[in-house]
């Protein structure tokens, strides 16, 4: 702890230090570029600024991408999507050891910049360091560590860059993009999945794809200056990760579980319907979970100000009316307008499939079974009704 207290008094010296003296001529400004991690927030990698003076005795790392715990009702921001990121600065040294402790490729881009270029990045660094200036409202898409470079960049250097596209670029969607790095049948790209509404089934943009760490670093090499320089005039690993990434286990993944569910859900009705009968609690855990997502996502996509969950059509398959409607499921004899609803969102299953098919929504594929269990039952639910009407 005292070592840690005494690093962290260091960092602040060498601020101090530096914002009382220009960089030497030595100096040199770099993009580091960290890899994927295990945990599903280190998934998409980080991006941060190396300034290293050896003349000075700086060698400093600015960091856009912490979490401030400290706020009020953080955890309620968080989930509204208003809660404000923060601009830190660490020993070189410090940043290097917790990278290469969780055994995360470090690679460094060091650019090509004059030596007013260099004052002038480093000066916006400082400024936005002081505590009027360290807060930004994140937004995982548009505003997060890797854009900072990015803007930081053109802003530092008054536009004088051009992000040309890399060899070889293929654009993607934003959802493509985060299943490249997240994959699709893990519980994170489930979640992701069905919190993410359609609005991340376009195209991004070659600029918007460096809202990746791997497109900083891919944009950053192919970059020019006005004076047809290349941005980056060298490129370093300066860490190797040791072992792949492998954090998927098949048998507890998505598609496995909810496959399993979705059996237990088609033999249970199959049974019903040789006995000419109704699983009640069955029926009723299927609209109450079904509801219960429905309202979450609703809740998502009206009352915070994430971009990214916005027309969300898992809606057709999470329906939240299903919580009112729940009602009707204990009665022996349900009113006939219900029957009416379960062939709407029958429908609206119909509906969602379409939408897959047309790529109006890309969905999880650990809800392929769930889908198809919750056709059959409400098929099945529809005839029950009908016939014990008559």
């Amino acid at each position: 702890m005292k070592i840690k207290l005494f690093l962290i008094f260091l960092s602040f010296q060498f601020l101090s230090f530096a914002q009382q003296r220009q960089l030497s001529s030595e100096a040199e400004i770099s993009v580091l570029t960290v890899g994927p991690g295990t945990l599903l927030n280190d998934s998409f990698g980080h991006n941060a600024f190396r300034i290293k003076d050896n003349t000075l005795n700086i060698d400093l790392v600015f960091n856009y991408g912490v979490y401030d715990f400290k706020a009020p009702n953080f955890y309620l921001k968080f989930a509204r999507g208003k809660l404000n990121y923060l601009m830190d600065a660490d020993p070189y040294e410090d940043f290097y050891t917790i990278y290469a402790r969780q055994d995360r490729t470090i690679q460094e881009q060091i650019l090509n910049l004059a030596q007013n270029e260099k004052q002038q990045l480093f000066d916006f660094l400082l400024n936005n360091y002081k505590p009027e200036n360290r807060y930004y409202l994140y937004d995982f898409f548009y505003d997060n560590c890797a854009t900072k470079m990015r803007d930081v960049v053109e802003e530092a250097l008054n536009q004088n860059v051009s992000f040309n596209n890399p060899d070889d670029f293929e654009g993607k969607t934003f959802r493509a993009l985060i299943h490249d790095h997240v994959e699709r049948n893990s519980w994170g790209g489930f979640g992701i999945d069905v919190a993410l509404g359609s609005v991340i089934d376009k195209e991004a943009s070659p600029y918007e794809h460096m809202y990746l760490p791997k497109y900083i670093h891919e944009f950053f090499g192919s970059a020019s200056l006005k004076n047809n320089q290349p941005l980056v005039k060298e490129s370093n690993i300066i860490y190797q990760k040791k072992s792949a990434i492998d954090t998927n286990n098949v048998l507890t993944s998505p598609l496995v579980i909810f496959g399993l569910l979705s059996l237990l859900i088609i033999v249970i009705t199959y049974f019903d319907k040789k006995k000419v009968r109704r699983t009640k609690w069955l029926d009723l855990a299927l609209f109450g979970f079904t509801g219960l997502i429905g309202v979450m996502l609703l809740l998502l996509w009206f009352a915070t100000d994430h971009t990214a969950t916005a027309n969300n059509y898992n809606l057709l398959w999470a329906f939240p009316l299903n919580l009112i409607v729940i009602v009707q499921l204990f009665r022996k004899q349900v009113k006939n307008w219900f029957v009416k609803y379960l062939k709407f969102i029958v429908i609206l299953l119909c509906l969602l499939t379409l939408h897959w098919i047309i790529g109006v929504q890309i969905y999880a594929i650990g809800l392929i079974p769930l889908l198809i269990a919750l056709f059959i039952r409400y098929i099945y639910l529809i005839k029950y009704f009908k016939a014990s009407s008559n």
